[in-house]
């Protein structure tokens, strides 16, 4: 007895890929949102001077394991008057724990309405540490210069 199959159905192309033109700038604006560990990494291994890591954990999570260098302040403690510590010259790099974690994305919001250029670490500390990368304990004093 012959089996019939059912036509195969792709979860992928049910919905049609974005024209090329659509793609590009979807992808290109995508990056200038965004940056992942290795690239932040390889910035701070260098000595790239136009940028600053923020954690906007709570200053216990901070304490416990942070980006090395990184600056803790709080997404919830972000003012016009806390952010006045930062340079409008350099882009602020936040981040938070994780994928789970959205402090980075409110930090970066409230820094951006306060006209500071910024970016998000993708995937965070968590993405920090997968990829094997060092977390220092000791609070970082703010430097900034």
């Amino acid at each position: 007895m012959p089996t019939t199959h059912a036509p195969t159905v792709s979860r992928v192309l049910e919905v049609p890929a974005a024209d090329v033109a659509a793609a590009t700038s979807h992808f290109a604006s995508r990056l200038a949102f965004e940056t992942d560990a290795s690239d932040l990494r390889e910035d701070l291994e260098a000595g790239v001077a136009g940028i600053v890591v923020l954690d906007a954990r709570s200053p216990q999570a901070f304490s416990q394991g942070h980006i090395p260098g990184a600056i803790d302040l709080h997404h919830r403690l972000i003012t016009k008057e806390t952010a006045a510590r930062l340079p409008k010259h350099r882009v602020i790099v936040t981040y938070c724990a994780g994928v789970h974690c959205n402090a980075s994305t409110k930090a970066a919001a409230k820094l951006a309405a306060l006209g500071y250029p910024v970016k998000e670490v993708v995937d965070g500390l968590e993405g920090w540490e997968k990829e094997g990368y060092p977390v220092e304990a000791a609070p970082t004093p703010l430097r900034i210069g």
